[in-house]
């Protein structure tokens, strides 16, 4: 039986709960060598790892601190000799605003949590990877990277953003054996999806008919997308960004 993550070094942000949880579980079925869990909720992260079938280990970290984000990366690669996937997964959610009563704090929140901290991650892994001459990462983005969240302007942009971030990467590193692609999931079973819904019914049938099939997507289906994007299987795969929604966004 084919084992997608075999052997491979894999570190996950954002791992505490929700998709990263469900990929750093995935990576671990799929026999990675080890797989570290970042999140700024240690206790999150270190359950994660109970979770794994593996070999693997949880760090506490503010994705938004450039200096901590490269020490954990360098930590990766001084203990294990390589970092060879990176999932860049951390982010936040918010609360709708209308544009012009968005407030400047927030926004610059948004995008230093959903953006410029997947900017510091790549920059610091990619330092790595192209150094062996390989590697391959993958970044959250969202439905929202494509077709404007309602109320949600700093959220749209930031996740727009990061579609950028990784063509970008792609087309600079890919003959240095890098592949950086973007994930974008639907609307999925989270618990930061469940705190934006906040008990509403309404809200949540809206957002579950945002799915053809009119339910939550489950952290698993993103985190198979995940594992497989990661994996030599995608090896041609290159600047892309998968959407994995059920088909919402089919138009």
């Amino acid at each position: 039986m084919v084992q997608l993550a075999a052997g491979k070094v894999v570190f996950v942000t954002g791992g505490a709960s929700g998709i990263g949880r469900a990929a750093a579980i995935e990576f671990s079925v799929e026999s990675a060598a080890h797989v570290v869990v970042a999140d700024i909720d240690v206790e999150g992260a270190e359950a994660t790892v109970v979770a794994m079938r593996g070999s693997g280990s949880s760090v506490q970290l503010d994705v938004t601190d450039d200096d901590a984000v490269a020490e954990a990366i360098d930590q990766i690669v001084n203990e294990h000799g390589r970092i060879d996937i990176a999932f860049n997964n951390a982010g936040i959610n918010d609360v709708p605003h209308q544009f012009h009563d968005l407030p400047v704090e927030r926004w610059d929140r948004m995008l230093d949590v959903n953006l410029g901290s997947v900017y510091s991650c790549m920059r610091h892994e990619l330092r790595h990877m192209a150094s062996a001459g390989r590697g391959a990462i993958i970044n959250t983005s969202s439905g929202a990277g494509i077709v404007a969240a309602p109320g949600l302007p700093h959220y749209t942009a930031a996740k727009h953003g990061v579609i950028g971030l990784s063509k970008a990467a792609a087309q600079e590193y890919a003959r240095q054996g890098i592949r950086v692609n973007a994930v974008l999931p639907g609307s999925t079973d989270t618990t930061m999806l469940q705190n934006f819904i906040a008990g509403d019914e309404g809200m949540a049938s809206i957002i579950a008919k945002s799915n053809i099939r009119g339910e939550l997507i489950r952290p698993e289906a993103v985190a198979a997308a995940v594992v497989w994007l990661g994996s030599d299987h995608a090896g041609m795969v290159n600047g892309q960004s998968l959407v994995v929604d059920g088909g919402g966004l089919v138009r």
